[in-house]
């Protein structure tokens, strides 16, 4: 069932198995099943080191990777094809003994854990973000006895994903309960089995030349730069990558034809590594204040000392905040239509926000749901006009103008929302399935308080070389006043404040 030149990859792949492995599968009578045994079958038929054994799995139709005599704890309740395709081969090179790419440190702490931890993760097989969720959740089951995974394609296992109320993926289960939503990486899941650094492991750390708080393009950026005139170097981050983790389709950065944000990520984290820069990761600032040095406070109670800051701490979706829309949080409200329409096929669904993301969300989720109503809260639409006109090519899509969303409504999930009509004064109603926000961004800045100026939407005021309000503190990227936020300007915004900061060390 597989293409030729996917067998082709497979093929060179599967000459780098170490050990034998067992696929032990579970399958009944249906199509999917049938599926199910063709694939395995044909992986096995691949290698001499790969054999089939029947067995009764927690789930029909699925299987799971093994070594010989040993249950990994690797399990794919349905066919990890599509984006998962690359989460099977890494499985099965990794339980048959090669190493994964991640660093001793991360195994280290992935060896640590103790408790039992039994994770299950809906994904669709068209979401960008779940396989690095399934990949880290695999790793940790290989390293740790005590850590078992479990894939599941939630339209193959759909009557499980409903039961559940899974309305967007990845959505991670662990023990039975629903544990988290969304993109995590593996050092993020490692932190919150307990695992990670304490204020302790940062208490005799040398005062820095630079200090870089933030780790997208922009943060990465003014490291580098930093780097490079041969100062000491540091680089806080609560999420290397930044908002760039979750952009599927980078096609505007200069050089790069076509990339996805976790490849970028990659390229960018691999490119600070390069240099002598202090990386601490998964750490979140708290505070920041002005003494002999600048000392930045984190949310673990450690304080780092340094001469001058660059602050590159980003942004996030906007929340249209009102009643409803934290309470059905992944049960219905959802950010990310490429990821999560897959679950409203057939469904009637809103996207709020008529800019060019809301849209383009529209248009996307108009070839799987049922209808797709776009409020938004000017009289007209505010996207590109091509945009407009796509979508105003649909059957299936409802523009309403005027609209101030009020309340999304539902009981264990999303079955409508009521909005405004400004025109009339009226309050309506839709019934619908689920809600997309695409309402743009707010600058992660609210921990700065009064330390620095901002504007009146909390984004930093900076000038022509990334200076702040206070002497030392620069900022760069999209929590400050920059006319534009893409990844290209970041990027040389956190060039210009990190001259600007080396500028400001040699001069003071």
């Amino acid at each position: 069932m597989l293409e030729q030149d996917i067998k082709a990859q497979l093929n060179q792949y599967l000459e780098l198995l170490e050990d034998d492995i067992v696929l032990k599968v579970s399958a009944g009578s249906d199509e999917t099943s049938k599926e199910t045994k063709d694939l395995v079958h044909e992986i096995a038929s691949m290698s001499p080191k790969i054999s089939v054994k029947e067995a009764k799995l927690e789930r029909t139709p699925s299987f799971s990777v093994n070594r010989v005599g040993e249950d990994t704890g690797v399990a794919f309740a349905g066919l990890p094809l599509g984006h998962e395709f690359t989460s099977l081969v890494l499985a099965l090179l990794q339980v048959s003994g090669r190493a994964p790419k991640v660093d001793q440190e991360v195994i280290d702490d992935a060896k640590k854990i103790e408790r039992e931890h039994h994770f299950e993760t809906f994904v669709s097989l068209s979401c960008h973000n779940c396989p690095d969720v399934v990949q880290a959740l695999n790793i940790l089951s290989v390293l740790n006895p005590n850590i078992t995974h479990t894939m599941i394609d939630g339209a193959k296992h759909k009557e499980e994903a409903e039961e559940r109320n899974v309305r967007a993926v990845p959505a991670v289960y662990r023990n039975g309960d629903f544990w988290n939503g969304g993109r995590i990486t593996i050092q993020e899941i490692i932190a919150q089995l307990g695992g990670g650094p304490s204020a302790e492991d940062f208490a005799d750390k040398e005062p820095y030349d630079v200090l870089v708080v933030g780790g997208g393009p922009a943060g990465a950026s003014a490291a580098i730069y930093a780097a490079r005139k041969g100062i000491r170097t540091g680089i806080v981050s609560d999420r290397f990558g930044g908002q760039v983790l979750d952009t599927q389709t980078i096609e505007n950065f200069i050089s790069t034809t076509s990339t996805d944000g976790p490849k970028l990520t990659q390229a960018l984290e691999e490119h600070v590594k390069d240099y002598n820069v202090d990386i601490l990761d998964l750490q979140t600032a708290k505070s920041l204040e002005k003494k002999d040095m600048f000392e930045l406070e984190l949310e673990n109670g450690a304080v780092l000392k340094s001469k001058t800051v660059i602050i590159s701490t980003g942004a996030r979706w906007r929340a249209i905040n009102v009643p409803g829309e934290e309470e059905f949080k992944n049960k219905g409200v959802a950010y990310c239509p490429h990821c999560d329409g897959p679950l409203y096929e057939g469904k009637d669904v809103a996207v709020i926000g008529g800019g060019n993301s809301g849209v383009e969300a529209a248009i996307d989720l108009a070839g799987m749901a049922s209808n797709v109503s776009v409020l938004e809260f000017a009289p007209e639409l505010k996207a590109d006009q091509v945009l407009q006109d796509r979508l105003n090519s649909l059957p299936n899509t409802t523009i309403i103008p005027n609209a101030a969303t009020t309340e999304i409504n539902g009981t264990e999930d999303v079955q409508g929302l009521t909005y405004n009509d400004r025109e009339t004064n009226e309050e309506r109603y839709i019934k619908i399935d689920g809600v997309f926000v695409q309402i743009g961004l707010i600058p992660n800045t609210e921990w700065l308080k009064d330390t620095v100026e901002r504007n009146e939407i909390g984004e930093i005021i900076v000038d022509k070389y990334g200076m702040t309000s206070v002497p030392g503190v620069f900022a760069a990227g999209d929590c400050t006043d920059t006319a534009y936020n893409q990844i290209i300007v970041s990027m040389g915004s956190g060039a210009t404040a990190a001259l600007g900061a080396f500028d400001h060390l040699i001069r003071n």
